[in-house]
Parts: structure tokens; sequence; C-alpha cells
């Protein structure tokens, strides 16, 4: 799961990132509120964390901005005041939830996962193309019932291609949204990433991950979902 952090404040954001990606999530993390607002708008997010109070354009004024837009990525508030009439605000312009400083990292990584079973259903965590099952939350991956161990940036990877099977995904994309790359480095990253999935997974002809020459990757969607 991919999320994006709006803090100011150096220690709350290393604590804040160091905690979310020890639980696998991917992270971009922005110090100043107009570079967040351009994130959320132009990227894809699991959840966008915002602090109240940034240099640049304010927390809610990001949020007022993306309910706006139309965006309904889940935002959780982050802030040091916790009057009421603050919390009541936040919400009013369309948060999912609210955290005060201080807090502990557990207890956002709980309220994240908390707020996508809300949001989402415990079913849309579930990802399953043929006999390839992924559990979102728990971060289990199973081939026919089968238990299979992945590591993180694995399980990133093989849960960006199960959100649309049968899509083919240019590297560069891929190294986006996985490794957090905007550009193309000189790297064989994803192709030895994909091939440490083929053996692990050992998938058969119908879900493979094709190599689509001169473009990318895409799992193939099996014939009866065709």
């Amino acid at each position: 799961m991919k999320a994006l952090l709006v803090e100011d404040e150096q220690r709350i954001a290393s604590f804040v990132c160091a905690g979310l990606r020890e639980q696998g999530f991917l992270v971009d993390h922005c110090e100043d509120g107009n570079l967040g607002y351009d994130y959320a708008l132009s990227r894809e997010y699991d959840v966008i964390l915002l602090d109240v109070m940034v240099p640049g354009r304010d927390g809610l004024s990001i949020l007022k901005g993306l309910r706006r837009e139309g965006r309904n990525t889940p935002v959780i508030l982050l802030t040091a005041r916790n009057e009421l009439d603050d919390r009541l605000q936040g919400l009013n312009l369309g948060a999912d939830d609210y955290l005060a400083k201080p807090f502990f990292v557990e207890e956002l990584v709980a309220r994240i996962h908390a707020l996508l079973r809300r949001v989402s259903g415990e079913r849309q965590n579930v990802l399953s193309v043929g006999p390839l099952k992924l559990d979102r939350l728990s971060r289990v991956a199973e081939v026919d019932g089968r238990p299979v161990e992945l590591t993180s940036r694995e399980f990133n990877l093989m849960e960006y291609l199960m959100r649309s099977p049968g899509r083919v995904y240019a590297r560069t994309q891929i190294l986006e949204h996985v490794w957090g790359y905007d550009f193309e480095p000189q790297t064989n990253m994803v192709d030895v990433c994909i091939q440490r999935l083929r053996k692990k997974l050992n998938l058969p002809d119908s879900v493979a991950i094709e190599a689509v020459r001169g473009v990318g990757y895409r799992l193939r969607k099996p014939d009866s979902e065709a």
C-alpha cells in the first residue's frame, strides 16, 4: 500500500515514515503543502496523512481541494490542536479520521488499517487472480492455498500487477509505484524482482507474469475472466 505524508516537523515525519515502511507501506513525504497537494492530485495513494499546520497550503486547504476535485482517497488529519471545533471542521471537510499529536505510530497504523477496511470493505482488500490470492491487510500471499513468503517489495509489485490483470505496465510505472522512483535509472531491478516472483510463485501459464517486449510486464488474465 502507498501513503502520502504531508508533515513539516522532521522528527515526526521520520518516525512516521520509518514505522509505516516497517509495515510494508511505500511512503512519499512532503514538507510543503503546495507540493503535497500536487502529489495528492498527480499520484495514486491508498491513504493520505495531512498535518493541519504546514508551510504553503495548509492541511485543511489540501483536504478541501481534494474533495472539490472529486478525489476520495482516505485522509487522516494529524495535528497538535485537539479542540472540538478543529476536529469537526476537518471531518466536515471530508476527513476520514483525526489523530492528535503526540501519538504512537502503532496507533496510526491501526487506524489506517481500520479506515481501509471501513472504506473499501474486507473483500476488496483481498485480491484474487486465478489460484493467486493476496491479502493486502495481513500481507499474506497464497497460491492454491499454499502460503508463499514474499518480501515487502515483491508483495507490492505483485499487488500492483494484480489490480488490473491483463494491463501492461511499463517499467517506469512499476519503478515509480513500487520503488518510488519518478525516473528510470539504468537498472534491472524490475526484471530481477519479476524473476524472483516467478520462481517463488510458480504460477500456471494461465496467470503467468508475462514480459511485453519493449514495454514492461503484465499479469495474464485467466481465460475465465477474459
